[in-house]
């Protein structure tokens, strides 16, 4: 049986997936990680992806709501960039039950992809 907080973790996880479960919002995480650690100007972000200043917005939002990206104001402009720490938490509670509990996938095949 999960406890109390397990179940809280799980249910805050549940959110930054579905967070990311559309097409554009995965491509702006995939972009924002590729410009790590500085992040991107939401207008740069648009043209990249080709997502409509409205549409963008929403999106970001959205991720922003989930603690998957920061936002932070320079001037006039707003820069966005991956919350690498959530992601971490994420990609780790992945890991925990994958690769330790029951070896479903031996650890050095995710690490090797990364490499």
């Amino acid at each position: 049986m999960l406890k109390k907080e397990n179940i809280e973790q799980v249910i805050r996880y549940a959110d930054m997936f579905s967070a990311m479960g559309t097409e554009p919002r995965l491509r702006i995480m995939q972009l924002l990680l590729s410009a790590h650690p500085d992040g991107m100007v939401v207008g740069d972000i648009g043209n990249e992806l080709e997502i409509p200043s409205s549409t963008l917005s929403h999106h970001l939002e959205k991720l922003k709501n989930e603690d998957l990206v920061k936002v932070r104001r320079e001037g006039t402009f707003l820069w966005y960039s991956a919350n690498t720490t959530a992601l971490k938490e994420l990609l780790g509670f992945l890991y925990a039950e994958c690769c330790t509990r029951n070896k479903a996938i031996k650890p050095e095949a995710i690490v090797s992809v990364c490499v």
